[in-house]
């Protein structure tokens, strides 16, 4: 596992150098094939964690989203769908995901609905109290610095705003941990290895969700950060975890 031992972070190519930078280049990576792995992966079971974390949310009418790590765009997507009049901004780290993004937008006709926008989600290029929602699908373990970047979409949404994050965990309970770590570890690097062609693209993959600190150990992270009325609510046996938080 490739940690740096004085921060406990897991770099996806090596123990030296900026997780952010090796983030970057391994996101850039594995763009073209991403969306069909994602979905083979995990049987397409993210779509409806996706949607379940909109449920999650109520009644919230929005005028303004950000959606962080937005990738290829799914979650924009969908969020869109979900709340049409509302501007959706889509931000990564990564040119090459948002390129895939940018064709989904404008195959769907919603360049004035989408925007997408390269940027750093530990240095927010917004605003103080400008969205109404943010929201993070499987991208807050990438973060090098996770108050810090926690911190800073506290500081971009508007006061009564909502914060929505849907991270993979680890099960509790052992029968399914045994079967997840079994899938997490050896399977999926094998799979995403063959495709990709960047094995360790999904070695770190397993490695990031053992070192990130999940269930009351995020939400205390949030809180710390300025978030009230903060909780967490496991999905699927405890194989990920919607936590919502408050400005």
């Amino acid at each position: 596992m490739r940690i740096n031992n004085s921060m406990m972070t897991v770099k996806p190519y090596t123990a030296s150098g900026s997780k952010k930078k090796q983030v970057k280049q391994m996101f850039d990576r594995i763009s073209g094939e991403y969306d069909k792995l994602n979905h083979l992966l995990s049987a397409g079971i993210d779509i409806r964690w996706r949607k379940k974390t909109l449920a999650e949310l109520g009644n919230v009418q929005p005028d303004a989203i950000l959606d962080v790590a937005t990738g290829t765009g799914d979650f924009a997507l969908m969020l869109h769908d979900h709340w049409p009049e509302a501007m959706v901004t889509g931000l990564d780290l990564s040119p090459g995901m948002l390129e895939v993004a940018g064709k989904k937008v404008a195959k769907a006709g919603l360049e004035n609905s989408i925007d997408l926008v390269e940027g750093d989600s530990e240095n927010l290029p917004f605003e103080d109290n400008f969205f109404d929602l943010v929201t993070v699908g499987f991208g807050v373990r990438n973060f090098e610095h996770l108050s810090k970047g926690i911190s800073e979409m506290q500081r971009v949404l508007k006061p009564g705003g909502k914060l929505a994050i849907l991270e993979f965990t680890k099960p509790r309970t052992p029968v399914v941990k045994q079967l997840f770590q079994w899938y997490f570890k050896h399977l999926l690097p094998r799979i995403g290895g063959a495709i990709s062609g960047d094995t360790a693209a999904y070695r770190y993959l397993f490695d990031s969700v053992q070192a990130f600190p999940e269930y009351e150990a995020l939400t205390d992270i949030m809180t710390g950060a300025g978030f009230s009325k903060t909780y967490y609510k496991p999905l699927t046996f405890g194989i990920c975890c919607i936590y919502i938080g408050e400005k």
